[in-house]
């Protein structure tokens, strides 16, 4: 199996960045991404892009890395125990937005690339956390993302979305982080066409939310969904911060933490054993979306 074109896919991944980023600013209106150039000591670098207090977007980044090492880290590696101590090669790129509206869903998007020796292989995905349910939200977002999966493989949506519902579940609250998307690892096989889809799936990312985004972001709020904003968030970080695999690799892989840490939100709050009132919109949430559902 002959190893996709490093080269090839930096540059789509760079290009991919500065088209969201170009569409997220124009939604906003009002906030443009800072950026920032690093470089990792023992190999490698990115580009992090964060934007932040715009009229839509309280706190956003689109991050693109490019790391490299003699080891891979133990996160990479438990899984794959015969990879440890290989030199290794990485580079995607991973957004996450939290925007000002509790009524717009959190988002998160990430592709990426590893090569470690001889094996190689893509991962990736897109999957939706909002505040307030909405089925038409759910049903446009899965529907994309199926009809882009469906181009290059009809068993790729059902397998990816039952995948993207385990790995996105906060087990110490027996209950997903959101309502999902697709997500998938170590996917190798024809390099040609895997690398197709990858892209393919990467390109769909802005169908699949903005049109969700012009939906909801001028609605009406109080501080009651405000509030309600804040305890998501805070099992939104919960995730991130104990089982994300992404964040473990970058930490572990000394790359930089204010990158790594970008998918947390500005604000957060926990409540001590928070209920919400039977048959409240903040009750449905976890009763109707917090549950695997077919959406597409």
């Amino acid at each position: 199996m002959q190893q996709p074109s490093l080269d090839e896919m930096e540059a789509f991944l760079r290009s991919l960045q500065d088209r969201v980023c170009d569409a997220l600013e124009a939604a906003d209106g009002t906030a443009k991404f800072r950026e920032d150039l690093w470089e990792r000591p023992s190999g490698g670098g990115g580009r992090t892009r964060v934007i932040a207090d715009g009229a839509l977007l309280e706190k956003g980044g689109v991050n693109f890395s490019k790391v490299h090492g003699d080891q891979l880290p133990p996160s990479a590696t438990a899984h794959r125990p015969e990879l440890a101590g290989q030199t290794f090669t990485a580079l995607g790129v991973s957004l996450v937005l939290h925007c000002r509206n509790p009524y717009v869903p959190i988002v998160h998007m990430n592709y990426r690339f590893f090569s470690a020796g001889l094996v190689w292989w893509f991962g990736g995905g897109a999957d939706l956390t909002p505040i307030y349910g909405f089925e038409e939200d759910a049903r446009h977002f899965h529907s994309t993302l199926k009809t882009a999966c469906d181009r290059h493989d009809p068993g790729f949506y059902p397998r990816f979305k039952a995948w993207c519902d385990d790995y996105f579940t906060i087990r110490h609250r027996q209950e997903m982080r959101g309502i999902g998307g697709i997500f998938f690892d170590d996917l190798n096989g024809d390099g040609e066409l895997l690398q197709a889809f990858w892209e393919d799936m990467a390109n769909s990312f802005l169908a699949s939310y903005l049109p969700i985004v012009a939906r909801r972001r001028d609605l009406p709020y109080g501080e009651r969904e405000r509030q309600f904003q804040l305890l998501r968030r805070g099992r939104y970080a919960e995730f991130n911060l104990v089982y994300d695999r992404g964040t473990l690799f970058g930490l572990q892989s000394g790359g930089r933490t204010e990158s790594i840490l970008m998918s947390l939100p500005p604000l957060a709050a926990w409540t001590y054993d928070w209920h919400g009132e039977a048959g409240s919109p903040e009750a449905r949430l976890k009763e109707d979306f917090l549950t695997p559902r077919d959406w597409a």
